[in-house]
């Protein structure tokens, strides 16, 4: 049907989205992926060496990863055959791998295209390892996730992963330059709306030309918006953000890191990015209960109870007014102590725990309700610390088997610095009494 359009002429005459039209005709058209298309990028370098292989492009939406892929097919004299695995199985792959080998038989090559090439499972991957090695398609894959958790070893192994970067403000900048010279009118935008649509594009072309679009629309003659005149009429786009994948694991990993490193700003401008894309805030207040049990400890004992009290403020108040206390127990966080000598001892607890197996504790501290336990001597030579001076016994209480072990070792700062000088003058005392 779409043939009969076209010979009559209709589909040149149909509307078409202005990222389609502004869609690049060459690849030194390409704005945003300098690292890649630049006098020395990557693929640039691929095309003069005339060595493209099979390639996996991995990037955020709105990068012109299907642009370039097209742009490649052409700048190679390759027949540029592009499918999506949202809508495509097995028996479709076979009838394209079956043309491309006719194809191959009068010497021409193919670029197999495969948007969302992550939709595959496992097995409709291993399809593409045979035509890949014999020469019969050059594949191009395109994924928003990570190729290394999404992708089959087998298949990373025999492609090349390119990058493509979410658009800069200068390359949106010069998009939005661009469809103002194929519609022949400028956005109706102050300087301060135009800036703003920027960074509502959030490095997604398409989106950008899509923005762009809606204000044209929405405009009246000679009307001019400023910035809070454009967020009523677009209703603000949300930022790029996958709840149970990259997007959430990159901005909480940073999060996490930004608290550890102790900067507070970091740290609140990453809790704001994710409660700004929609993250649960209840999960962030764990995330901040974790935090303070594994990177401040005992160094400040005080920061696991002000996230917990931060969290059931959250559960009172809910948003938006509850988030500041995850804010403020952000902040605390960040700018505290940081010790993480509970969670090392912990695990090194844990790892003897494993190795050691079932040790009977020491019989001394072994309880003795019974007549034949006392006859064991279950309980014989315990000393009631609470008696003895210093309220310290100074005895062993690790099992005779795995002997006195040091898991615990707090650091010179924060409230820790307190704890060393006890354990310090215990281990003392231990020494001087005999149980060390």
């Amino acid at each position: 049907m779409s043939d009969l359009f076209a010979a009559a002429g209709m589909e040149r005459d149909a509307p078409r989205p202005l990222a389609d039209r502004l869609r690049p005709a060459r690849l030194a058209e390409v704005v945003g992926q300098q690292h890649l298309l630049g006098p020395d990028g990557s693929l640039s370098r691929l095309i003069e060496a005339d060595s493209l292989g099979s390639l996996i492009f991995w990037g955020p939406p709105g990068t012109g990863k299907t642009t370039v892929a097209r742009l490649l097919a052409h700048e190679t004299d390759l027949y540029f055959e592009p499918i999506s695995a949202i809508f495509s199985g097995v028996a479709d792959l076979k009838k394209i791998f079956e043309a491309a080998r006719g194809r191959r038989a009068v010497g021409q090559g193919t670029l197999l295209f495969v948007d969302e090439i992550h939709r595959f499972n496992r097995a409709q991957q291993d399809a593409f390892l045979p035509v890949m090695e014999d020469g019969t398609v050059t594949l191009v894959g395109a994924t928003t996730e990570n190729p290394s958790f999404a992708l089959n070893s087998a298949l990373l192994s025999r492609a090349r992963v390119m990058v493509f970067q979410p658009l800069g403000s200068e390359a949106v900048a010069q998009l939005l330059s661009r469809a103002e010279d194929i519609e022949g009118r400028a956005l109706p935008l102050d300087e301060e709306a135009r800036a703003s649509l920027v960074r509502m594009a959030d490095g997604d072309g398409r989106a950008a030309l899509t923005l762009a679009e809606e204000v044209w629309r929405a405009a009246r003659t000679g009307e001019i918006f400023g910035q809070n005149a454009l967020q009523d009429i677009i209703q603000r786009r949300a930022p790029i953000y996958d709840k149970s994948q990259d997007g959430h694991y990159n901005l909480i990993s940073a999060l996490h890191k930004s608290i550890r490193g102790s900067d507070p700003d970091a740290a609140l401008y990453y809790l704001a990015r994710m409660l700004d894309a929609g993250e649960d805030p209840r999960y962030l207040a764990r995330r901040l209960v974790r935090m303070a049990a594994e990177d401040i400890g005992l160094a400040d004992p005080q920061a696991l109870g002000i996230c917990n009290a931060a969290r059931e403020a959250y559960e009172h108040l809910g948003t938006p007014e509850g988030e500041l206390a995850l804010a403020e127990a952000c902040v605390y966080l960040a700018t505290a102590p940081k010790s993480n000598a509970v969670y090392l001892a912990y695990k090194a607890a844990r790892r003897a725990a494993k190795e050691h197996g079932s040790l009977v504790p020491p019989k001394h501290i072994l309880n003795a309700p019974t007549t034949l336990m006392k006859e064991k001597d279950y309980g014989k030579g315990y000393l009631y610390d609470h008696d003895q001076e210093d309220a310290f016994s100074g005895q062993d209480y690790f099992p005779e088997a795995l002997g006195r072990q040091r898991f615990y070792d707090p650091p010179d700062r924060g409230f820790e610095r307190e704890i060393r000088k006890r354990l310090d003058y215990w281990d003392k005392l231990r020494r001087e009494r005999g149980g060390g």
